[in-house]
């Protein structure tokens, strides 16, 4: 899997280098967080789009699963994307305290992604 990093305000991200890319469960996520160490950075940007559908339902368990990976490689992810749309309250809750912990970010643009991983 290749990935394209980004240098903004002495930060190194990491952008899967398509944004065909599609992160379908913690083993992806894994794969995407070692490359990006590989390269340099444990700081990732997502999009929405590039999360299996599944990921927004957390009885499904892959958004735990997915962060997890993030938490236990000491990684940083930034996903961007229109949260509003989901009804779930236990998403918004779940999107809230990540927020407050800083690991995962869920963010509406791009600027945002990378100011939430810069800080």
């Amino acid at each position: 899997m290749e990935i394209r990093l980004i240098e903004r305000d002495g930060a190194t991200i990491a952008l899967p280098a398509t944004t065909q890319y599609r992160i379908r469960n913690a083993q992806d996520a894994a794969e995407l967080l070692v490359n990006s160490q590989y390269a340099g950075t444990n700081k990732v940007v997502l999009f929405a789009e590039q999360l299996v559908p599944e990921f927004f339902e957390l009885r499904s368990g892959i958004a735990g699963e997915i962060l997890q990976k993030f938490s236990t490689y000491n990684g940083y992810l930034a996903i961007i994307g229109d949260f509003s749309g989901y009804n779930s309250q236990s998403l918004q809750d779940f999107i809230y305290e990540s927020n407050r912990q800083r690991r995962i970010n869920f963010v509406a643009t791009e600027d945002e992604a990378f100011q939430a991983l810069i800080r």
